[in-house]
């Protein structure tokens, strides 16, 4: 996968917009990010998860993700590993990302069945 795939699977959840947040993109719903590229750095994307789905994408696909440092990843933070990841898994956690960001009226009016 590509930044550009990344940023593609990204911004084709409903209502996303893409932004800047500290000197890389991201991808926001109803004002909220859910994605970024480009951090910890531009071989890498990240979706925010609960801690549980951080550790369910982790065991499917170790080379794919991995927690973010720190206290952002104990919450929930994942990276993904671009050149390591596949559409079909990384379609998911985006999808699990939007619904965690999404306000309620926007997730709400939106099937997702993932």
């Amino acid at each position: 996968m590509t930044a550009n795939d990344f940023r593609k699977l990204a911004l084709s959840m409903p209502e996303a917009v893409e932004a800047e947040h500290m000197d890389h993109p991201d991808f926001r719903v109803g004002g909220k990010i859910f994605a970024t590229l480009g951090y910890p750095d531009k071989t890498c994307g990240m979706v925010v998860l609960s801690p549980e789905l951080q550790r369910q994408f982790i065991l499917l696909d170790s080379d794919a993700f991995f927690s973010v440092k720190g206290a952002w990843g104990k919450r929930g933070c994942t990276c993904v590993r671009l050149a390591k990841a596949k559409r079909d898994v990384v379609r998911p956690a985006l999808v699990a990302a939007w619904q965690k960001g999404a306000p309620k009226r926007i997730a709400e009016a939106h099937d997702l069945d993932e």
